[in-house]
Order: C-alpha cells, then sequence, then structure tokens
C-alpha cells in the first residue's frame, strides 16, 4: 500500500471535519437533545402528577357524591318523619273536629230533646185542663178529683 499525498489530505481534511464537527456542529446538537430530553421528562413528570391529580379528582367526587347520597338520604327521611307528623297530626285535628262535631250534634239533640219534653208538658198540661174542665162539668166531687189529679201526677 502506498502512501500518498492525496490519502494525506484526505486525513486532514477529515480531521479538520471532525474538529468543526465537535467545536460548531455537535454542542448544538447535544444541547438541543438535551433540552428534548429534558421536555420529554418534564411532560412524564407532568403526565404523572396530572395522573396524581386525577385520581385525587376522581376520590374526591367520590366522597363528594358519597356525601350527597347520605345527605339526600337524611333529607328523604326528615321528609318522610314531617310527613308522618303532618298525618298525625291531621288525625288529630280530625279526631277533634269529629268529636266537637259530635258533642255539637248531641248538644243540639239534649236541646230537642228538652224542647220536645217541654212542649209534650205542655201538651200533657193542656190535656189534663181539659180532662179537669170535662170532670168539673160532670159532677163535682172532690176526693174523686184529688184521686184522679194524684193519679195524673203520677204519670207525669
Amino acid at each position: 500500500m502506498d502512501i500518498n499525498l492525496s490519502l494525506f489530505g484526505q486525513m486532514i481534511t477529515f480531521a479538520i471535519l471532525v474538529i468543526f464537527t465537535m467545536k460548531f456542529v455537535w454542542p448544538p446538537l447535544t444541547q438541543i437533545m438535551d433540552e428534548r430530553a429534558k421536555r420529554i421528562a418534564d411532560g412524564l413528570a407532568s403526565a404523572d402528577r396530572a395522573k396524581q391529580d386525577l385520581e385525587l379528582a376522581e376520590k374526591a367526587a367520590a366522597d363528594k357524591l358519597r356525601e350527597a347520597k347520605q345527605h339526600a338520604a337524611e333529607i328523604i327521611a326528615q321528609a318522610e318523619k314531617r310527613g308522618a307528623q303532618l298525618v298525625e297530626e291531621a288525625k288529630g285535628h280530625a279526631k277533634a273536629e269529629g268529636e266537637r262535631l259530635v258533642a255539637g250534634a248531641q248538644a243540639e239533640i239534649d236541646q230537642q230533646i228538652q224542647q220536645v219534653k217541654e212542649a209534650l208538658r205542655q201538651q200533657v198540661a193542656g190535656l189534663v185542663l181539659q180532662g179537669t174542665e170535662q170532670i168539673l162539668r160532670r159532677e163535682v166531687d172532690a176526693n174523686a178529683h184529688a184521686e184522679l189529679l194524684a193519679s195524673i201526677k203520677a204519670e207525669l
């Protein structure tokens, strides 16, 4: 193998190319690759943080949903309890109103009974007077009349 001047020229040119590449081309390339690696690492870290945040948000949402369901169940229980109270109050009011109506009707019946008794007494008194008049017209016997009046009083 012959080593000639062209091989030395090519070696010098290659050495200049390597030096030029190491001095001017390689540092920006390594810097760009380092920046890209950093961005990828930051992106992965951000994705991990986002995943953790999503898990925390899902847990918080589940807790809020559970609390909301519990609160809704409490509200429903209170509403049912209040409904039962209202029904009981309505029953009590209806019973009291019924008793009041029954008492009013009973008082009215008692009043009507008293009125009927009074009217009956007046009719009986009128009949007694008529009977007395008829007896007095027929005969005036004090003993017979006294017995008759006593029997009428006993019937009243």
